[in-house]
């Protein structure tokens, strides 16, 4: 019988203790997105979630654990709606470009950019930014080049080509984060971007149209334009 009553107990503060949590991560989120990490304090957080500052150091030690916590959360976000978005083009460049985008415009976005982009290699440090980084977005372009171009081109040179695109996405979003246009830089990069993959990713086949040949495509350490 006691066990009977001590499970429900306990399944209620577990439903409490995960709704704290919830309320201390949106109220933090919210903060962190209006003010910036720097100028948002645990008072605030506590004030926010309505709830006493005590409970949020009971849950988390430090606001630098809630703001990992909150980033985590945020780019699971951004993975699972670029996901979502539709993959339209007639070839993979296509698709890269189009994908680019719509990275680059939600990233640097009112909704991420604060947190994302201004705060997250400021206090997560950089090596920690990039492990999340690419935990959630490696595969987004890695899969696709390996499925295009396995067998025409070395595993080594996809793997470094994967690292290439993932680090010009990183700089193309730092870029669009501070641009006054941010749209226009989205688009202006990620069309850049689209330019210099084309010379690997366009086929090099004859054009069944016309017969023509078009260039071989060059291999990553060759001095060819």
């Amino acid at each position: 019988m006691s066990r009977m009553l001590y499970e429900p107990a306990m399944t209620t503060q577990a439903r409490r203790s995960a709704a704290t949590i919830t309320a201390i991560l949106a109220a933090a989120r919210a903060l962190f997105r209006e003010r910036g990490f720097a100028a948002a304090s645990m008072d605030e957080i506590a004030a926010r979630a309505g709830i006493a500052k005590g409970a949020v150091y009971h849950h988390f030690d430090s606001k630098e654990l809630i703001f990992a916590r909150v980033f985590e959360q945020m780019t699971a976000e951004l993975a699972a709606r670029l996901a979502r978005s539709p993959r339209r083009g007639p070839d993979l460049l296509a698709r890269i470009g189009q994908g680019c985008f719509r990275y680059l415009k939600l990233i640097a976005g009112d909704e991420f950019r604060q947190i994302l982009l201004l705060d997250g290699p400021a206090v997560l440090g950089w090596g920690r930014w990039r492990e999340i980084d690419a935990r959630y977005f490696g595969e987004t372009v890695r899969a696709p080049l390996q499925a295009e171009l396995s067998g025409r081109v070395s595993p080594s040179e996809i793997d470094a080509l994967g690292h290439l695109i993932a680090g010009a996405l990183t700089e193309a979003a730092m870029v669009c984060a501070v641009s006054h246009d941010r749209t226009r830089a989205a688009r202006d990069l990620a069309a850049t971007l689209s330019r210099m993959l084309s010379q690997y990713l366009k086929p090099s086949a004859a054009s069944p149209a016309s017969g023509t040949r078009r260039p071989t495509r060059p291999r990553l350490g060759s001095s060819r334009a």
